[in-house]
């Protein structure tokens, strides 16, 4: 996700394979901080604006495995320090039996640390978002590039690119 601007000229298209062409041409032209709003997702849209892989996937993951591990050793400690019980003969740490309190820890752990961090990565909640265009959300697509200095240049690069609409925001 592009950091939040607070100047930007928005192109407008209603086509994604335009979206795309114009996207790899603003990387290729320079400009930084580069973000697209469409109704659906388009494939190729992250490579075309340079946009980097998400940290959410690494988090879960961390999470995962500091759960999996914590219900595991809990059960370890319970089962042969805490309350040592010689049942059958059995090992004291039977890791068979904790295989499923440790798999529900690891999904506990990862579910509820994927759903903070992407409320950290999206900045929810926001508090009232601007509305670019109703349309965002039926059948057009916008590029947006943040303003650097008087913004004639992004708006004339949006307009060569076969915007419909150019816009200040």
């Amino acid at each position: 996700m592009a950091k939040p601007v607070a100047n930007a000229a928005v192109g407008f298209f209603y086509d994604p394979e335009e979206l795309l062409k114009a996207g790899s041409a603003a990387r290729e032209r320079g400009f930084k901080n580069l973000d697209a709003y469409m109704p659906y997702f388009v494939h190729g849209i992250n490579e075309a604006l340079g946009i980097k892989r998400s940290w959410v996937p690494w988090a879960t993951l961390a999470a995962g495995v500091t759960g999996g591990s914590l219900g595991f050793l809990f059960q370890a400690w319970v089962s042969a320090v805490d309350w040592p019980l010689n049942v059958g003969g059995k090992p004291f740490i039977s890791w068979p039996a904790f295989i499923p309190i440790t798999f529900e820890t690891t999904v506990l752990f990862a579910g509820l640390t994927t759903l903070g961090a992407l409320f950290i990565a999206c900045r929810l909640p926001v508090k009232n978002p601007k509305v670019l265009d109703l349309r965002l959300t039926d059948n057009c697509f916008a590029l947006v590039i943040p303003i650097s200095g008087t913004g004639s240049e992004e708006e004339r690069f949006l307009n060569e690119v076969g915007a419909e609409d150019v816009r200040r925001v």
